[in-house]
């Protein structure tokens, strides 16, 4: 049931994907950036969370929380798709270009089950303040897409694109790798996906579980392995904590009728994750 609903949002992208694509023709030159010039991106992370190891954490609900639904999250959501440089920097907030809902409507469902936030907390957007967690994804990151991505709702469409094209849950799973928390090698997870995707991941850890994977694009998006597997000879780097052996842990959902209804104290949380990727 659950593979039959992702193949039926999938096909919905594809839908969208396609409309979009054909009007790129007419799209306009990148805008000028605001502020400090940036170069032209190397290449894109599409970055997975681990609702187990996330949600796991989760004291307090609110209703926009993915991690406050009555059945829990098996599968990895997207965290954002992130244009990056080959020197380990990244561009950040590069046209002025709020975000705006009404242009990302056709995908929404299919954002809200994939692409959820796992705060309650608003994160901070380049341009409008705090917002929804798309906001802070679209105003930091898919603002320096270009030419690559021209507009909001391509960017949206091509991260749920590439997400359903190389679903890593699925890649786990074919390879033995099970999402109950069952330990495995680094080495293993790491092998598993390079053989399924073509490409070597990244992989962030807190505490031995896995709280983020991260799959790298060039910019024809095609996949090439990761920055930090490419320069440590296929393992990952030290700073992002993953030990010898790893796992992917369950979690109970908070029932959010019975929550108190406020704001989670989590925002700290969301800024350490944050500056593994924001300027």
């Amino acid at each position: 049931m659950a593979a039959a609903t992702a193949r039926k949002a999938a096909a919905c992208v594809l839908v969208v994907w396609a409309l979009v694509a054909a009007g790129l023709g007419s799209v306009s030159a990148r805008a000028p950036l605001v502020g400090k010039p940036q170069r032209e991106f190397d290449y894109f992370a599409l970055s997975l969370q681990w609702p187990g190891t996330i949600c796991a954490n989760t004291r307090h609900c609110c209703s926009r929380n993915g991690c406050c639904r009555s059945e829990p999250l098996q599968w990895f959501t997207i965290h954002g798709l992130w244009p990056d440089y080959d020197d380990g920097t990244w561009p950040s907030c590069c046209r002025h270009t709020e975000f705006e809902m009404d242009k990302i409507l056709p995908l929404k469902e299919t954002l809200d089950k994939y692409w959820p936030s796992l705060y309650c907390s608003s994160p901070s957007t380049c341009f409008s303040g705090k917002g929804l967690f798309w906001a802070h994804e679209w105003e930091k990151h898919g603002t320096c897409s270009a030419p690559v991505v021209q507009d909001e709702l391509q960017y949206f469409t091509i991260a749920l694109d590439l997400y359903f094209k190389y679903n890593v849950t699925e890649m786990l799973s074919s390879g033995g790798i099970q999402t109950n928390g069952k330990e495995y090698t680094l080495s293993d997870v790491i092998d598993t996906i390079k053989h399924a995707f073509g490409g070597a991941p990244e992989i962030v850890c807190k505490r031995g579980s896995v709280e983020e994977l991260r799959l790298c694009f060039d910019k024809e998006l095609k996949p090439r392995d990761c920055l930090t597997t490419s320069l440590t000879n296929g393992n990952v780097s030290r700073r992002k904590h993953c030990p010898r052996k790893i796992t992917l842990p369950t979690y109970d959902p908070l029932v959010l009728a019975n929550s108190t209804g406020e704001i989670m104290t989590q925002f700290d949380d969301f800024e350490v994750s944050a500056a593994l990727y924001t300027a």
